[in-house]
């Protein structure tokens, strides 16, 4: 059984793993001090008990804690340290590989624009690569390089109070249906995201989704995908977090989902609501199948589905059983770092023990995020890249004595 020390040795990714959920407490504090944001304590013990906490009651509770974090990410400065420091927190445990999202609509304000903060990241990400890049072993070309991909979120729904930018948007669009100005938002930034990567050349690399899904359903944001899509933005949609197989064929079919956030309840039958549905276990069966065929990716959240699912009481329920079993395309990722308590070693120490997996499974997982990357190169330099995380990380399974 491979241990720790191999589980942290070994090149990883992190392809769902969210940018205002995973920046350090420490940043968080000193950052709310400086530009007068409240905080619940003004101590990293203190903000685990009263917000980040081990276990959370629902999704509604796991996510308030972005209330804070969103209020502090409010100027470039603040973006790129985050950003920064998070490049180096995933760089340090081995995550060769990483695709953070944001949300840029929460961080933009009248002196910040959607394509400012994309740019504020950037930079931080991009000076930490530089960095990890520059070490000897890198330079020498003994190890693969670390590398980066952005994916920007869109959301299903927001009110005013998600931000400046939302609130501008609600007061401009006041008679609109609401569900309408959801989609203006979301085709805006499919556009902006779609523009800084070729007009300015940053690596946004993919386009998602994110937010409430119950009552918010994914044809809202139809023409936002079908934009990205005709520009060959890569697209990720959480679906299937907290509602049921529905949400996931919404996703794939309406939004041409390349991989799926999270899809918990993909094979839960008892979470599907139309009753056009009869057949409920054919469906489920015929929908996995399809995602098998595909080879569409399931981006797994161990910790954060344990988090916030009280019927989930023990990891060996959780859904990536019967996907392993089904053969699957999934890959283990952290969702929020902090907000979580995790990093993607302890996400691969908990699958090995809860699913007992052997380690080639383990390594068809990692291998996994790397062939299903959005990887900002072209597909001649993916295929080397992968070939060269591959012969890594043989190396390291010879020298640790994993097989």
């Amino acid at each position: 059984m491979p241990n720790k020390r191999f589980l942290r040795r070994i090149p990883k990714t992190d392809l769902h793993v969210h940018l205002d959920g995973s920046m350090r407490l420490s940043t968080l504090i000193d950052l709310a001090q400086s530009h007068n944001v409240e905080l619940p304590s003004y101590t990293e013990d203190g903000l685990r008990e009263t917000v980040f906490k081990e276990r959370y009651r629902n999704l509604v509770e796991y996510l308030h804690g972005f209330q804070y974090t969103c209020a502090v990410l409010q100027t470039p400065e603040a973006l790129e340290r985050t950003a920064y420091e998070f490049a180096n927190d995933n760089y340090d445990e081995g995550v060769r590989y990483f695709e953070v999202r944001f949300a840029p609509q929460l961080h933009a304000n009248e002196s910040l624009g959607v394509r400012d903060v994309i740019h504020a990241v950037n930079r931080g990400l991009a000076r930490s690569k530089a960095e990890w890049n520059a070490r000897p072993e890198v330079a020498s070309g003994s190890e693969p390089p670390y590398e980066y991909g952005m994916i920007v979120s869109a959301m299903r729904m927001f009110t005013g109070s998600f931000s400046r930018y939302y609130r501008d948007l609600v007061r401009l669009h006041q008679h609109a249906p609401k569900r309408e100005a959801f989609g203006m938002a979301s085709l805006e930034l499919a556009r902006a995201a779609v523009a800084v990567r070729d007009e300015d050349g940053v690596p946004v690399t993919g386009f998602d989704l994110a937010g409430q899904e119950a009552g918010y359903p994914a044809e809202d944001h139809i023409a936002a995908y079908d934009y990205a899509h005709r520009n060959f933005l890569k697209k990720t949609v959480h679906a299937g977090e907290a509602y049921g197989p529905e949400s996931i064929f919404q996703a794939i079919t309406d939004l041409h989902a390349d991989r799926i956030g999270h899809g918990y309840y993909l094979m839960t039958t008892d979470m599907i609501k139309s009753s056009q549905i009869t057949d409920r276990a054919r469906y489920v069966r015929a929908l996995a199948r399809y995602i098998a065929d595909r080879r569409i990716t399931i981006e797994v959240c161990l910790t954060s589905n344990l988090q916030t699912n009280p019927d989930l009481h023990d990891l060996s329920e959780h859904a990536y059983h019967d996907m392993h079993k089904q053969r699957l395309s999934a890959t283990f990722c952290t969702d929020n770092r902090t907000v979580s308590h995790t990093t993607v070693t302890r996400e691969l120490g908990l699958a090995m023990r809860a699913f007992d997996l052997h380690p080639k499974d383990l390594k068809n997982s990692v291998i996994y995020g790397f062939k299903r990357s959005f990887f900002p190169g072209s597909y001649v330099d993916k295929r080397d890249y992968v070939r060269r995380i591959i012969d890594f990380y043989e190396r390291i399974e010879r020298e640790e004595g994993v097989s």
